[in-house]
């Protein structure tokens, strides 16, 4: 398994690269999965549907779009890509664990499948979702009391982290200080995304 964590999916050329590389530069007979669950538009979302159009000109054979909330996500275990679209984190997480997505990832890292995170779904790929609640505990809906998300990648996201119009705070504190605050806190280190960042990382203990 092969992670491409973003922050707005396949954003610039370069990433569109990166993903090709990934992939072996071979797609012609490759199928793909967009998880659409993290947004309440789901496959009509315009960042999932542009996902798609990327997708299939990048030559990838076959997309389908999947929401676990309401679907099985045995299917993905068929999948050569799997695209975990954003939006809510909490409600992505929460569907995750509920449908057993997380299984099914899970027993796929010894696989040749690429995985790719935009925004949300590169959060819930790491080992906890605790910065997301830092910043934005407006967003949970779920009242969430475990934060442990899917564990495929030991690094904390944190995406758009050069966009402050989406984090607001009313103490005027900036993203990157509020970002060193919860490090503090939590004694971890964060990962932080621009809007067209990018990292490649491979799930431990294959």
């Amino acid at each position: 398994m092969k992670l491409l964590l973003t922050s707005n999916g396949f954003f610039t050329d370069e990433i569109k690269e990166r993903f090709l590389e990934l992939a072996g530069g071979e797609t012609a007979n490759r199928t793909a999965a967009i998880v659409t669950t993290a947004s309440p538009l789901k496959e009509n979302n315009p960042f999932a549907q542009k996902a798609k159009t990327d997708l299939i000109e990048m030559g990838v054979a076959r997309v389908d779009f999947i929401d676990v909330e309401f679907e099985n996500p045995e299917v993905l275990a068929d999948k050569d890509i799997i695209y975990i679209s954003g939006g809510n984190p909490f409600s992505l997480l929460h569907h995750a664990k509920r449908s057993g997505m997380d299984r099914v990832l899970t027993t796929m890292k010894a696989r040749d499948v690429v995985v790719v995170g935009a925004s949300a779904g590169s959060v819930v790929l790491g080992p906890d979702i605790r910065v997301v609640h830092f910043f934005t505990p407006h967003m949970d809906t779920y009242d969430t009391k475990e934060f442990t998300a899917l564990n495929l990648t030991s690094r904390i996201i944190f995406p758009h982290y050069d966009r402050e119009d989406l984090f607001p705070d009313p103490e005027h504190r900036t993203i990157e200080e509020r970002l060193r605050e919860f490090e503090s806190r939590a004694g971890c280190v964060v990962t932080r995304l621009k809007d067209d960042g990018w990292i490649v990382d491979f799930p431990q203990n294959i």
